[in-house]
């Protein structure tokens, strides 16, 4: 079984979970024979590529000169984007949009159209574009690739994944990782909102990660509920091994959150808990890790409630930075709003980290060892964290249980899932 499959980025070039789930599943399929052709709009050269064949879309030359794929081309929407996008962060200030639905050879001017193209591969102003020209390039690749099944993830991805099937007649897999509702809540942006219900209409099976984020797809996009299936992520068992124990010096407990810090991830959330407990006990540190477009607004938070004494913000982490993190942690907290899966609280979990999640997380479906609040609820949160803290059998309980249940978490068992939904298109 050979599988044509669409993503943004692989590590170690990644941004957020995208990434991460896309080479643990890659992985994880390897296992169960199912080939993989990846294809990403940039790759870099030092990926790994033990479980895929990767394919550099910035080096597929296209031509403008063949009437193959015309009838394509010339429904593609071509967008200028005036400020960056991001794909699990709120779009904002769209600045133009122009569409192009009748578009004959000799008008093909924009960059889009060139025999080659040069991605970003990255998530800046020109992301429409990009987004616009791998959608060709996923076109010409299946015509020129033997495989059997499409898989396409998330929305900027989608566009490629209809292209290809167009070209191919192949059955095409979509695989929603977060709707632009999780990222903006109701304030969505239309034309994200409508490339992914087009792409999901289009396709054969949806994968959601989640049994919330299939709910959205359902209710908020009208997809038909008999081809959505949940598949939940996993966490990649090898980052078990080899972690350095670090030693700490600090006298203060340490409480962590890590992630963007967006609308979606509940950072004021994080803080109003921090003021509540430090009123209790200023013998604790709080860490926010990461950036975002909500970041200049925690900061200002933070010294309004005079805690910043008492307060870090770190900036993006990556790597061994992350587990460096979570080895001075002493509590891990995601009070996301709104979180399709969440793949960091079983990243801390595996270094002995107890957590506290939100019941609006996909992770919490599945979870059984983690503290579970409601995110809006302040009080709760804090309360949960001051008991982490400050109560030692509670925590000792949600470490040794937390990192064995993690530890049964693994890619290959979502793999065979996923291989389930593949077979359901293979010939008799």
């Amino acid at each position: 079984m050979r599988i044509l499959m669409f993503g943004w980025e692989f590590p170690p070039h990644i941004t957020g979970g995208l990434g991460t789930a896309c080479y643990g599943l890659t992985k994880g399929l390897a296992k169960q024979d199912v080939e993989v052709i990846f294809v990403v709009p940039k790759a870099y050269g030092d990926e790994d590529q033990q479980a895929v064949r990767l394919v550099n879309a910035s080096d597929v030359v296209f031509d403008i000169e063949n009437k193959e794929h015309h009838e394509y081309w010339s429904k593609v929407k071509y967008m200028e984007i005036g400020s960056n996008i991001i794909p699990y962060v709120s779009p904002e200030d769209f600045s133009k949009v122009v569409e192009k639905d009748k578009k004959e050879t000799e008008t093909f001017t924009s960059n889009v159209f060139s025999k080659q193209y040069e991605f970003a591969g990255a998530y800046g102003t020109n992301l429409m574009e990009e987004v616009a020209r791998y959608a060709l390039i996923g076109s010409t690749i299946a015509l020129k690739e033997d495989f059997d099944i499409i898989h396409a993830h998330d929305w900027l991805t989608y566009p490629a994944g209809v292209a290809a099937k167009e070209s191919s007649g192949k059955p095409l897999v979509v695989h929603m990782h977060a709707t632009e509702f999780d990222r903006t809540g109701e304030n969505y942006n239309e034309i994200v909102y409508a490339m992914e219900k087009e792409g999901m209409e289009a396709a054969d099976q949806v994968i959601t990660v989640s049994n919330l984020t299939r709910n959205t797809v359902v209710n908020k996009y009208g997809i038909d509920p008999k081809k959505v299936v949940t598949v939940h992520n996993a966490i990649e068992q090898s980052l078990l091994k080899d972690i350095e124990e670090i030693k700490r010096n600090l006298k203060e407990k340490v409480v962590t959150f890590l992630g963007r810090i967006t609308f979606q991830k509940g950072p004021e959330y994080f803080i109003e808990a921090a003021y509540k407990i430090l009123q209790r006990d200023r013998n604790v540190r709080f860490v926010m890790a990461g950036s975002g477009d909500m970041l200049n607004k925690m900061i200002e938070r933070v010294a309004a409630l005079g805690i910043a004494d008492r307060f870090h913000f770190t900036g993006f982490l990556k790597g061994a930075a992350v587990d460096k993190m979570f080895a001075l942690s002493d509590v891990f907290v995601m009070p996301s709003v709104s979180e399709p899966f969440g793949l960091v609280p079983l990243e801390a979990m595996r270094i002995n980290v107890p957590v506290v999640i939100s019941k609006q997380s996909g992770v919490a479906e599945i979870l059984q060892h983690a503290l579970k609040v409601d995110f809006w609820d302040v009080e709760g949160l804090a309360d949960a964290i001051y008991g982490l803290c400050h109560y030692d059998a509670l925590s000792d309980t949600f470490k040794k249980y937390g990192k064995e249940e993690v530890e049964n978490l693994k890619w290959d068992d979502a793999a065979i899932k996923v291989k389930d939904v593949y077979n359901d298109f293979m010939p008799a």
